[in-house]
């Protein structure tokens, strides 16, 4: 399916965006794992979030869908408790699902289960080693095809460990937690720089022992007890607000407030680079909720200039580097990105990707292996162009096409269903003339 976008003049309105998609893919699993019924609201129906309830599903967790559109959904989950997951009758289809895979690995990894994920063939490009490595040193045999799906896991008595990971990521980590859940003994695991803390959060919501014991250490201590249900709305995903958070800064005469946003420190990387290149973003109603902190953002559209990314704030931002590129070929000078070789190892090679696309509508990018630089400000033209199969490409180069000169097409814009099943409708209420 194409999207084709015009000029647009400005940007305006109060908007939310659906429910943050790594909240929304650890609830289904975490409370399949409680042992009562937990509820679950605004939660994403995006693709890849079915194909964890289809995985749940599979592995003999009950739940229902109360209501859904493509704003939100309710779930109400019948969780089976941490020894009440069955083999399934076929291999489960991640889809395209990084987190679902990683994840279900280490919750089947600690049972006696015979299960084998697998997905489409973007996510069977992935590197998947690095998960199955300390899966097997805590007593998983896991296999893979040349450290890429589909991977076999033959799970059962596991055996806790003190494991160093060897790049900072959010899916490891909980991967690693997840099987430690189920393993003899205390499991910790020591990360190289900040990633996603989700998973940390909402185990102890759940009653899970978790204790930070310095230097980017996490131990877990095996529950005694059956884990909590949970009771929680989802906030709305920062990886999704930063569409229409840089479309306003883009389009001239915008002015924009998207509400009740997840603004986790592990997440807001690009709004920190932001606000440092000037963009005029403000953050008020401070609050928590799910676990997390939450606030809304106010945008309005500003002039920016060049800055470097790199280190620790790389994986603050991991996801938003697509529409992050599209920023910077607006702002004064000099753009550089090092440090982010995990963006070749995507849905697709991000580098590669949204240089090349980019490059079709004028803009002056160059890749180098672990990044690429951006030189602004590039006036861009009308093109067709294509997400390459990447939702977050899609929608980087569709917020392009809203300050290109001339029409712009996008093509295979379905995959944007993966993360976020609401945005065209978005763009048009707040002002962007789209046509599909």
């Amino acid at each position: 399916m194409p999207l084709t976008l015009k000029p647009a003049t400005n940007l305006t309105g109060v908007i939310t965006v659906p429910g943050d998609k790594s909240l929304s893919h650890r609830a289904v699993m975490f409370a399949s794992l409680a042992k009562e019924k937990s509820r679950i609201s605004d939660w994403l129906p995006a693709g890849d979030c079915w194909a964890t309830v289809e995985a749940m599903r599979a592995l003999g967790a009950q739940i229902d869908v109360l209501s859904q559109d493509e704003t939100g959904a309710e779930l109400v989950i019948h969780g089976v408790g941490l020894q009440g997951l069955k083999s399934p009758d076929k291999p489960i289809n991640c889809r395209g699902s990084g987190t679902t895979m990683r994840l279900l690995a280490g919750i089947v990894a600690g049972l006696p289960l015979d299960v084998t994920l697998t997905g489409h063939e973007g996510l069977c490009r992935r590197p998947m080693q690095r998960v199955a490595r300390p899966l097997r040193l805590m007593g998983a045999d896991v296999q893979t095809r040349d450290g890429r799906p589909p991977m076999r896991i033959r799970g059962g008595k596991l055996s806790g460990i003190d494991y160093e990971m060897p790049i900072a990521s959010g899916q490891i980590k909980s991967a690693i937690l997840l099987a430690g859940l189920f393993a003899e003994g205390e499991t910790v695991v020591r990360q190289p720089g900040p990633a996603r803390d989700h998973t940390e959060r909402l185990l102890q919501a759940q009653g899970v022992s978790l204790a930070s014991i310095g230097k980017g250490a996490i131990r877990l201590s095996p529950p005694q007890q059956p884990l909590r249900p949970l009771t929680l709305a989802i906030p709305g995903d920062f990886s999704s607000a930063a569409f229409p958070l840089i479309a306003a800064l883009l389009v001239p005469n915008s002015h924009l407030k998207i509400e009740s946003i997840n603004v986790n420190s592990t997440r807001t990387g690009l709004l920190d680079v932001l606000q440092k290149m000037g963009a005029k973003i403000t953050l008020s109603n401070p609050r928590e909720a799910a676990g997390e902190p939450l606030a809304d953002l106010e945008v309005q559209s500003s002039a920016l200039r060049g800055v470097e990314v790199q280190g620790d704030t790389v994986v603050r931002m991991i996801d938003e580097f697509p529409i992050f590129a599209v920023a910077a070929t607006q702002a004064q000078e000099r753009t550089i990105v090092r440090d982010a070789a995990e963006l070749r190892v995507k849905e697709t090679d991000r580098i590669k990707a949204t240089v090349n696309e980019l490059r079709k509508m004028g803009a002056h990018l160059i890749p180098h292996p672990d990044g690429f630089e951006v030189h602004g400000p590039t006036p861009l033209k009308g093109a067709v162009v294509d997400s390459d199969g990447d939702h977050r490409l899609a929608m980087a180069l569709s917020v392009a096409g809203l300050i290109a000169k001339g029409k712009t097409t996008v093509k295979n814009a379905g995959v944007i269903g993966d993360s976020y099943p609401g945005f065209t409708t978005m763009l048009k209420e707040i002002g962007a003339e789209v046509s599909e």
